[in-house]
């Protein structure tokens, strides 16, 4: 028979009452998938009982349209992947960067604190699109030796001056929510300023961080669409002139679809982080 340790901690949980709550959450469970399928039930009825329903079928839920369209929607989403996963570790750096500078107190780094703090209200203050546009097609007016006039280059350029930004003030706000006791611990086992921010504060202000910087990132996946306005094939630029060419609206259906597809697992990986986040801060902050 296995004894506890001497000092050890046995919590004993009565077999009654764990089999009551398991009751009550397979009942809760139950009541809320009824209560889910009924509403979605009524909503399809209304939805196609409507006497427009028909023509919005037809317009926008066509089947034949959806597999006419779909293959080659697919083939122009690899452009929004590439985009994505060539933007994504720049805004990484950039953001990393831009939120170590505005840290630095030493007088000396004065001008480099102001160019990083102007960075960031420029960049925030300006919609996306509208940098887009100005990178895009600003940039390649300007005919500038060695400069590349390539669109997608000028778009991925511009979301990620944009969204590094963003992720600067992210960054930021990690570095601050670590404790000041954890910097002065630091430097009185001998560290240096940045042996100390690169081994004790970064990797905490990073762990704290995780869950918005997984939402920014599901919403750089979806803006990488913003690029069309450059006239790069993109799923967005691809349902666009499927649409014009067969004046049904399917294809448009058919690119939400493949967004929703990527940005829905990425979403539900960020909700789980939060919440592991949340219960490791409600346990103390100790992690396993």
């Amino acid at each position: 028979m296995n004894t506890p340790a001497p000092g050890a901690n046995v919590v004993y949980q009565d077999p009654l009452r764990q089999e009551q709550s398991r009751k009550k959450a397979r009942r809760d469970a139950l009541i809320g998938m009824v209560s889910l399928i009924g509403f979605v039930v009524v909503i399809v009825f209304l939805v196609t009982r409507s006497s427009g329903w028909s023509a919005v079928q037809n317009t926008f839920f066509n089947g034949d349209q959806f597999v006419e369209s779909f293959p080659t929607l697919l083939e122009a989403f690899w452009l929004n992947v590439r985009i994505f996963l060539i933007a994504e570790p720049l805004i990484l750096l950039i953001g990393l960067l831009v939120a170590l500078a505005r840290t630095l107190r030493n007088p000396i780094f004065l001008p480099l604190r102001v160019v990083a703090t102007l960075y960031v209200d420029v960049f925030r203050g300006v919609p996306t699109i509208l940098v887009i546009f100005l990178l895009g097609f600003g940039m390649p007016a300007l005919q500038l030796q060695g400069v590349p006039s390539d669109a997608i280059f000028w778009g991925t350029a511009a979301l990620v001056l944009s969204y590094g930004a963003y992720v600067a003030e992210v960054f930021r706000a990690g570095i601050g929510s670590v404790h000041p006791s954890q910097t002065m611990a630091a430097r009185s086992l001998g560290l240096s300023s940045f042996q100390t921010k690169r081994y004790v504060v970064l990797p905490q202000a990073i762990r704290n961080v995780m869950p918005p910087l997984l939402n920014d990132f599901i919403s750089l996946q979806k803006d990488t669409a913003l690029v069309a306005v450059l006239g790069p094939i993109e799923v967005l630029r691809r349902a666009q002139i499927d649409t014009s060419s067969n004046f049904n609206y399917t294809p448009y259906v058919g690119a939400a679809l493949i967004f929703i597809a990527l940005t829905i697992p990425m979403t539900r990986f960020a909700d789980w982080m939060q919440r592991r986040s949340a219960k490791k801060r409600q346990a103390g902050g100790v992690t396993a």
